[in-house]
C-alpha cells in the first residue's frame, strides 16, 4: 500500500520557516522610512540592482592570451545546476556588465537601450532569460529586497475613492514608496536618511507617482486640507517580488506582424468597464496601466527581435530610454525605472544601419556583440550540458562524438588564416590553448585582430544540437546502443542540403570539406588511442626504454654495449635508436643533439639523487609508445577483426586492448569494439601513418 502524503506537515514546516515572515513584510510609510535608514540600498534603481545582483554572485579573473578577463559567475547559472549557463562569452559579458556599471553610477548609459547583437543561436535570449530569472530570485533575497505600496481605506470612509466597495488600491506600477514624498520635502528627507551612513551609497528620490496614485494623492490632500501625514496614513508599504509570470517588474515584448501591432501593448489601455464607474475615460482609475513598460517598472523589459518593431513603437522606446518616461493614451508622461534590453540578429541590424530614419534609435543604443563561440572547449561544454549520461538513458555517446561536432561548428565560424603555413584546424587548436611551433601568444592575438567577422558567421549551436538529437534517435530505433562521431557527422552533412539559412552552394561545399577535415582528425585521434592501448604494456615499455638508453649512453660516450644474450661487446644499435627517434620526426642531422639532451637530463637527475623514468620526457615517451606499437601490432593481428577470424591467443590480446580503451580512454563495450573494428579496417588498407 502506498504511503500517504502528509501535506499538512510539509506546509506547516514551510510556513514556520523564519525567513517567510521577512518575505511578506508590510508596514506603515514611517516603518518603511526606518527600513531605508537601516538599509538605504533597498531604494536602488533598476540598473543598480541588476549590477549588484551580478557582482554579488562572484567573479573570477584569468589571463587569455595576455588579456585580463573577468568571468562573472552569475552566468554559470549554478542555482539551476547550469541549465542556462553561458559558455565562452566572457568578453561580451564583460562589456555588458561594464555598461550596467556605468548606468548604475549614472554616467549616461542608463539613458540607452542595450542592444545585444549577433547571429541566430548565439545566446542573446539566454542572457536575457538569465537576467530575468536572476532578478526574480534576487528580489526574494535579503540583499535584493525592494518594496512598493498600496492605498488602503480600512474604515471605508473615502466615499469609493478606490472604486465601488474597494478598500485597497494597489500601486499599478509598483512604484517605490519614496515617490510619495512631495518634491518640496525630498531634499530634507534624503538628508536625514543619508546623514551618518557608512559606504558610498546615497539615497536619491527620482521619478513621480503613476497617474492613478497621483490622482488619489491629490484627492486625499484636498480631503485633509494638505495634511501630508494624514494622506500617508492611507499608505501600506509591502515587500514586492519580481515575477515575469505574475507580470510584476519583468516584461517581455515580442513583435507581431505589422497589422496586429498596437502601441497600447507597451503603455496600457482604457478599461471600458470602469468608465461607467468613474464617469470618464480620462480618469486614471479607468485605465489599465498594464502595458509591458508599465509592468516592467522596477525591473527590466526584454524586447525580442527589437528591430522588427513598427516605427510607432520605436518612438515609445526612444522616450523610455532617454527620458525614462512613457506616454499612456490621454495621460501625462509617466516615469519608469527599468533596464531596457533588446536583441536582434544580423539581418535586422543591417537593415537598421541602412535606414536613415532610424538614426535616432542608433544614437540611443549601446550595441554589444554576442558572437558565436570560437574556443573549442567552450563549445564542447554547450553540448555536454544537454547530452550526458545523466540525461540519456539506455544509450551511450562514444568518446569524441561531442568534440568532433563542436570542432566542425567552430571551423565553420573561423576565418581562413592569412598565413599560408596555417590552416583553420591549426588555428582552432591555437585558440583552444595548444602550442604550435613558431606561434606565441602574441601571434595568436594578431590572428584574432586580423579577423573581420569571426564568430558572426557559421553554424549555429542549435543546428548541432538538432543533429546530435537525430543521431541519438536513429541509434535508439536501430537498437545500436551507442552514438559515434561518424553517425553525427553524417547527420550534419545530410542536413546541409536543406539548411534554411544557407543558400550559397559554395558555402555548403566549404562546410562539407570541413567535415572531411574533422573526419580525418577523428581518425588520427582514434588511431593514436588504439596505438597507445596496444603499446600500454608497462614492462615492455620499460625494457624498450632501458635498451634505448643503454645504446644512447654508449653512443654519446663512444663505448660499446654488452649483448645480454651473447655476452659480447658490440657497437651501439644505430638501427634501434633511429627506429625510436624517427617516430617523433628527429632528423638524421639532429639525432646527436637529441641523444645528448636525453643524457644530460638523466645526468642532472642523478645529481639530485633521482632516477630517470621514460614518462618524464614527453617526446621520448611518445616515441617509445609508437615503436612498441609497431613491434606489437603484427603479433596482435588487429586486422583479423576485419575478417572475423582470430585464434584464441589473438582474441585474448584484443580483449586486453579493448579493456585498456574502456579503462584509460572512457569507452564502453560497444564503442570500444566499434573503434577497434574501424582502426583495424584502416590497418587492413595499409593506411597507418605515424603521428
Amino acid at each position: 500500500m502506498a504511503t500517504k502524503i502528509d501535506l499538512r506537515s510539509v506546509v506547516s514546516e514551510w510556513q514556520s520557516n523564519s525567513s517567510l515572515a521577512k518575505l511578506h513584510w508590510s508596514g506603515t510609510f514611517e516603518d518603511y522610512l526606518q527600513l531605508v535608514k537601516e538599509n538605504p540600498r533597498i531604494t536602488r534603481n533598476a540598473y543598480q540592482r541588476m549590477y549588484d545582483m551580478i557582482i554579488e554572485a562572484g567573479t573570477e579573473e584569468y589571463i587569455d592570451f595576455k588579456k585580463p578577463i573577468i568571468r562573472y559567475k552569475f552566468f554559470d547559472d549554478s542555482a539551476n545546476n547550469g541549465k542556462d549557463a553561458v559558455f565562452g562569452l566572457d568578453v561580451p559579458i564583460m562589456k555588458l556588465v561594464n555598461v550596467l556599471k556605468a548606468a548604475a553610477l549614472g554616467y549616461g548609459t542608463e539613458k540607452r537601450v542595450i542592444l545585444l547583437h549577433g547571429p541566430v543561436g548565439s545566446a542573446k535570449s539566454t542572457i536575457c532569460r538569465m537576467l530575468k530569472k536572476g532578478l526574480e530570485a534576487y528580489s526574494k533575497s535579503d540583499a535584493g529586497a525592494l518594496y512598493t505600496f498600496e492605498w488602503v481605506d480600512e474604515k471605508g470612509d473615502l466615499d469609493g475613492l478606490f472604486g465601488k466597495d474597494a478598500k485597497v488600491f494597489p500601486s499599478p506600477m509598483h512604484e517605490d514608496p519614496l515617490t510619495l514624498i512631495p518634491e518640496e520635502l525630498r531634499g530634507q528627507i534624503t538628508d536625514q536618511i543619508n546623514r551618518g551612513q557608512q559606504g558610498d551609497f546615497r539615497v536619491k528620490i527620482e521619478g513621480e507617482l503613476s497617474p492613478p496614485s497621483r490622482f488619489i494623492f491629490r484627492a486625499l490632500m484636498d480631503r485633509y486640507g494638505g495634511d501630508v501625514m494624514k494622506v500617508l496614513s492611507h499608505v501600506r508599504v509591502k515587500r514586492m517580488f519580481l515575477s515575469e509570470a505574475d507580470r510584476i517588474g519583468i516584461g517581455t515584448f515580442q513583435p507581431k506582424d505589422e497589422k496586429n501591432q498596437d502601441s497600447t501593448e507597451l503603455t496600457g489601455d482604457i478599461n471600458y468597464r470602469k468608465i461607467a464607474e468613474y464617469g470618464s475615460d480620462s480618469d486614471p482609475r479607468a485605465f489599465n496601466f498594464d502595458g509591458e513598460f508599465n509592468v516592467a517598472n522596477r525591473g527590466m523589459i526584454e524586447f525580442v527581435e527589437v528591430l522588427k518593431l513598427d516605427v510607432a513603437f520605436l518612438y515609445d522606446l526612444l522616450g523610455a530610454s532617454q527620458e525614462h518616461k512613457v506616454k499612456p493614451k490621454k495621460f501625462a508622461q509617466t516615469h519608469i525605472d527599468e533596464v531596457i534590453i533588446g536583441h536582434t540578429n544580423e539581418a535586422e541590424y543591417r537593415r537598421l544601419l541602412d535606414n536613415e530614419f532610424m538614426e535616432a534609435l542608433r544614437d540611443r543604443t549601446v550595441k554589444i556583440d554576442i558572437p558565436y563561440i570560437t574556443k573549442w572547449k567552450n563549445e564542447i561544454s554547450i553540448y555536454k550540458k544537454d547530452f550526458n549520461s545523466q540525461k540519456l538513458r539506455g544509450i551511450s555517446i562514444a568518446p569524441h562524438t561531442i568534440e568532433m561536432a563542436a570542432m566542425w561548428a567552430l571551423l565553420t565560424r573561423l576565418e581562413k588564416p592569412k598565413k599560408a603555413n596555417l590552416n583553420r584546424l591549426q588555428k582552432l587548436k591555437l585558440y583552444n590553448g595548444k602550442t604550435l611551433p613558431n606561434y606565441t601568444e602574441d601571434n595568436v592575438k594578431e590572428l584574432r585582430k586580423e579577423t573581420v567577422r569571426e564568430g558572426l558567421d557559421g553554424i549555429s549551436p542549435r543546428y548541432i544540437q538538432d543533429k546530435i538529437s537525430n543521431a541519438i534517435v536513429l541509434a535508439q530505433q536501430s537498437n545500436k546502443g551507442s552514438v559515434n562521431p561518424f553517425m553525427v557527422l553524417n547527420e550534419l552533412e545530410s542536413g546541409l542540403k536543406n539548411h534554411s539559412l544557407i543558400s550559397n552552394e559554395d558555402l555548403k561545399q566549404d562546410y562539407r570539406e570541413l567535415l572531411g577535415v574533422v573526419r580525418q582528425e577523428y581518425e588520427e585521434i582514434i588511431k593514436g588511442e588504439v596505438q597507445r592501448a596496444i603499446s600500454a604494456d608497462e614492462s615492455a615499455l620499460q625494457r624498450l626504454c632501458g635498451n634505448y638508453i643503454d645504446n644512447v649512453k654508449a653512443y654519446t660516450q663512444k663505448e660499446r654495449v654488452r649483448n645480454p644474450f651473447s655476452g659480447q661487446d658490440e657497437e651501439p644499435d644505430e638501427r634501434l635508436m633511429r627506429a625510436v627517434e624517427e617516430k617523433i620526426e628527429i632528423p638524421e642531422s639532429r639525432k646527436e643533439d637529441f641523444r645528448r639532451e636525453i643524457m644530460n637530463y638523466i645526468g642532472a637527475l642523478a645529481l639530485e639523487g633521482k632516477k630517470f623514468n621514460y614518462k618524464m620526457n614527453e617526446r621520448l615517451h611518445k616515441a617509445l609508445e609508437l615503436k612498441l606499437f609497431e613491434d606489437q601490432k603484427d603479433s596482435i593481428k588487429l586486422t583479423s577483426l576485419v575478417s572475423s577470424v582470430a585464434d584464441k591467443d589473438t582474441q585474448e590480446k584484443i580483449e586486453i586492448v579493448k579493456t585498456r580503451l574502456i579503462k584509460d580512454f572512457g569507452y564502453d563495450e560497444i564503442s570500444a569494439t566499434d573503434v577497434l573494428h574501424y582502426v583495424a579496417s584502416i590497418f587492413a588498407r595499409g593506411d597507418v601513418k605515424n603521428k
